[in-house]
This record gives C-alpha cells, sequence and structure tokens, in this order.
C-alpha cells in the first residue's frame, strides 16, 4: 500500500512563489505517474500537472509556464514549484501516484495541502 505525504503548502503574496513535496512510502510499481491535482472551494478536483518515470510532464495551461513539476525516482518523491502564483492558485493541492498494470490502475491520493494566494 503507498501513502502520500505532502508539504509546502501555506499562505503566499500574488506573485510569490510555493515548492510542494510529496513523498511516496512503500515500493511504487514500476509503471507510475505522480502528479499535483487540485480542488478550489465550490469546484471539482482538477489536473494541475503530471510526470512520468521517465520525465515526461503533462502540465495543463493555467499554469504552464509559472509551474514545474518534478520527480525523484530515487526518493519517491515529486515535486511542484509554483512561481508567479496567482489569487485563482488558491486550493488545496493533491498528490497523486497512479500505478499501471496489465489489467488494472492503483490510484492513490494525499492528504491534501492548503495553498493559499492573498495579499
Amino acid at each position: 500500500q503507498v501513502q502520500l505525504v505532502e508539504s509546502g503548502g501555506g499562505l503566499v503574496q500574488p506573485g510569490g512563489s510555493l515548492r510542494l513535496s510529496c513523498a511516496a512510502s512503500g515500493p511504487i510499481f514500476s509503471t507510475n505517474v505522480m502528479g499535483w491535482y487540485r480542488q478550489a472551494p465550490g469546484k471539482q478536483r482538477e489536473l494541475v500537472a503530471r510526470i512520468t518515470v521517465a520525465g515526461s510532464t503533462d502540465v495543463v495551461d493555467a499554469v504552464k509556464g509559472r509551474f514545474t513539476i518534478s520527480r525523484d525516482n530515487a526518493k519517491n518523491t515529486v515535486y511542484l514549484q509554483m512561481n508567479s502564483l496567482k489569487s485563482e492558485d488558491t486550493a488545496v493541492y493533491y498528490c497523486n501516484v497512479n500505478e499501471y498494470y496489465s489489467d488494472s490502475t492503483k490510484r492513490y491520493w494525499g492528504q491534501g495541502t492548503q495553498v493559499t494566494v492573498s495579499s
């Protein structure tokens, strides 16, 4: 069973930066994707960015050029560097790991970390 522990959220002024980290405990299946989602009040959870084991990334347009996702496979850790933060980035950010088996997919979620962008 994979457990995900996030850190790095907080309150930041518009234009500021934060770095989120998510460490996975336990072994992760070799075919996996790690990612970050977010959920703002009254809205559905949405993808922010994801990254494969090989380092291929997928970043949504709303944060492209401002957010960077990376991972350290040796540490089973994924990061989200968030720059030029805007008020609309305010949300609970969730770490996600998907393990892809030949006949199924296992999905794991972190507990969420609050990011608030406000002056």
